[in-house]
């Protein structure tokens, strides 16, 4: 049973990505459909039966998230189809924003909203003074802007060249982001 992808991405632009999926895409099919051979040890029977029972239960599971993928893109098209429409949202992220978000008022500020977000700085340290902190949500947005999308590269660009570090422009990208889903959320512009 080959599968047409081993996962689904936020974004739909091609990449290195997209290349290393259709290579593990390509061993789940060959692991799947391994056969045992008389003429094996029992070691190496072993190893193909449980390589094969492995790849055969990636294959259900990947089904799997693609229906439920399927029925969140439906849940979410019906309630908030601008979220969607962000670059680099797809339809886990947008589901993540929405349970934290369930209507206009429930965070009262930007700065709330980022956050809760999980990209407002958290001091990241064990007792020690340092300057690290802790990003947590919307890394996969940010990911796919960085990558795909011209003007956060040519952003990106000028922040390096100004010293700041790959840290701390995916912190300001993230927050960007945080910022711009939580004026489209308030805004109430939901689906008729």
């Amino acid at each position: 049973m080959p599968i047409a992808r081993a996962a689904t991405r936020e974004t739909s632009g091609a990449g290195s990505c997209g290349a290393a999926l259709s290579g593990l895409a390509a061993m789940l099919n060959t692991a799947a459909n391994l056969r045992v051979h008389a003429s094996w040890d029992t070691e190496t029977n072993s190893t193909v039966v449980a390589l094969r029972t492995l790849a055969r239960r990636a294959h259900a599971m990947l089904k799997e998230a693609r229906e439920l993928q399927k029925a969140i893109v439906v849940i979410i098209r019906s309630w908030r189809p601008d979220l969607l429409e962000e670059f680099g949202v797809g339809p886990i992220v947008a589901a993540t924003v929405l349970c934290a978000w369930p209507h206009p008022g429930r965070i009262h500020s930007e700065a709330a909203c980022a956050m809760l977000a999980g990209v407002a700085p958290i001091p990241a340290n064990s007792g020690q003074v340092t300057t690290r902190y802790r990003l947590n949500a919307l890394h996969t947005v940010v990911q796919s802007r960085i990558q795909y999308q011209p003007a956060t590269r040519d952003y990106v660009a000028c922040r390096t060249a100004a010293g700041k570090t790959g840290r701390e422009i995916k912190r300001g990208l993230a927050r960007y982001v945080a910022r711009a889903l939580y004026r489209m959320l308030e805004s109430g512009a939901a689906a008729a």
